[in-house]
C-alpha cells in the first residue's frame, strides 16, 4: 500500500526509563455524535402523520384516560395501544419552569417557559415549550395555544411553541410535503444525537499525550514492575500506582489480529484489512492499531511490527501520530515470548 506516512526512527534501547514527570495537564472538548434512525411504530407513525397535518393526536387507554404522546402500551395494563383519538390544539398549563439562557438544540433561541401542558380532551400532560416575554407572564392554569410551523416533517417540533390564550388552531396547508411514512404506515425518522464534554487528562495521560506530539512512544511503569502503555494512573490488577515513565520501542509483535472485510458508515480504509493487538517492545500490554503495508491474509500472531509515522508536521496530542504498523521483515517471535500477553 502506498502512503504519505514516512518511517519514524526509534531509541536503541527498547526501554529508556526517566524520573517520572510533572507535566501541565491537557484539556481538550470532545464531542462524540451520530444520526439515531428508527421507525416510529404503528402508534406514534399515525401521531407524526398527524402532526403534519396540524392535529395532535392521543392514545386511549383500558381506563378511559387519553395519553398525549399516545403510549405504545397501556402503563397500567401493558396491553397495546389500539385506539387513537384527536384531542384539542389548546390547553392548560400544569406545572412550568423558566430557561433564561436557552442552549444550542432548543426549540427557541430567545428565554423561554418549559410546560407541562394539558391539551383539551386529554388526560396526560404533554411537555413543550411556551413563547412568553418574561417568566411573569407565566402561571400554573393559564391558558394556552399551540403554533404552528407551516412547513411541518412529522416531528414533535412541528408544533413551534405554545404561546398564551385561546387562539385560533388553524395550520397552513402541508399536503404538498413529502410522504413520510412507508407502504405499512411506519414513520422513519433520524435524530442526530451529540454530545459534548471538556475532559481533562490525568498527569500520565498528559505526558503520554506531549509524548506523541514529539514523536515518542512513554508508557509508565507501575510499582510492581509491569509497564502499561498507554500508561494509566494505576494498575487494573492490583491498583499499583504509576511510579516510572518509560519510553517504549516503536517495534513490537502481534499478539491477536482480526480481518475486517465488513463495510461501514465512517469507514477510511477499504476492507479488507487487518486491525491488531501490538505488544511494544519493553511494554507489558499490548494495544490495538492498524496493520498495513500487507496483505490482510499474510497477517498472523507473532509477526514483527514497525510503526509508520505520519510527515512530523502532521504531529498531534493523538494517537493518530502513528498511520499504522508494518511488517519488518523480521523472524517471527516466538510463541512463549508473547503468550502471556494475549
Amino acid at each position: 500500500m502506498t502512503t504519505s506516512a514516512e518511517t519514524h526512527p526509534v531509541p536503541s534501547s527498547p526501554q529508556v526509563e526517566v524520573p517520572l514527570p510533572t507535566t501541565k495537564i491537557l484539556e481538550s472538548e470532545l464531542a462524540i455524535s451520530f444520526d439515531y434512525t428508527r421507525s416510529l411504530g404503528p402508534v406514534l407513525s399515525p401521531f407524526a402523520l398527524a402532526l403534519r397535518e396540524g392535529r395532535i393526536l392521543g392514545g386511549r387507554t383500558s381506563d378511559g384516560r387519553t395519553l398525549v404522546p399516545p403510549a405504545e402500551f397501556d402503563p397500567s395494563t401493558g396491553e397495546p395501544t389500539s385506539e387513537l383519538v384527536q384531542v384539542g390544539n389548546s390547553g392548560t398549563v400544569v406545572s412550568w419552569s423558566w430557561q433564561p439562557e436557552p442552549i444550542a438544540g432548543q426549540a427557541l433561541s430567545q428565554p423561554f417557559a418549559f410546560a407541562l401542558i394539558k391539551l383539551d380532551d386529554a388526560d396526560g400532560a404533554l411537555l413543550h415549550v411556551v413563547a412568553v416575554d418574561g417568566p411573569e407572564q407565566m402561571s400554573t392554569g393559564m391558558r394556552v395555544h399551540a403554533t404552528w410551523r407551516p412547513v411541518r416533517t412529522g416531528r414533535i417540533d412541528d408544533i413551534a411553541c405554545f404561546v398564551p390564550g385561546d387562539g385560533p388552531a388553524e395550520a397552513a396547508d402541508n399536503s404538498d410535503a413529502d410522504p413520510i411514512a412507508d407502504a405499512d404506515g411506519n414513520v422513519v425518522i433520524t435524530t442526530p444525537i451529540a454530545l459534548s464534554v471538556m475532559h481533562s487528562a490525568t498527569q500520565e495521560e498528559s505526558w503520554y499525550l506531549e509524548g506523541l506530539k514529539n514523536g515518542k512512544l512513554l508508557g509508565g511503569r507501575v510499582a510492581t514492575g509491569e509497564v502499561y502503555f498507554p500508561p494509566r494512573v494505576a494498575s487494573p490488577a492490583d491498583g499499583s500506582r504509576t511510579v516510572d515513565q518509560v519510553q517504549v520501542a516503536d517495534t513490537g509483535t502481534i499478539t491477536t489480529f482480526c480481518i475486517v472485510n465488513v463495510p461501514f458508515l465512517g469507514q477510511q480504509i477499504k476492507p479488507p484489512y487487518v486491525a491488531a493487538y501490538v505488544l511494544l517492545d519493553g511494554a507489558d500490554i499490548p494495544f490495538l492499531h492498524l496493520i498495513l503495508d500487507t496483505p490482510a491474509e499474510d497477517v498472523r500472531m507473532g509477526m514483527r511490527v514497525k510503526a509508520v509515522w505520519r510527515p512530523q508536521d502532521e504531529w498531534d496530542h493523538t494517537l493518530r501520530n502513528v498511520s499504522h504498523f508494518a511488517p519488518t521483515g523480521e523472524p517471527d517471535a516466538p510463541f512463549e515470548s508473547y503468550r502471556n500477553h494475549l
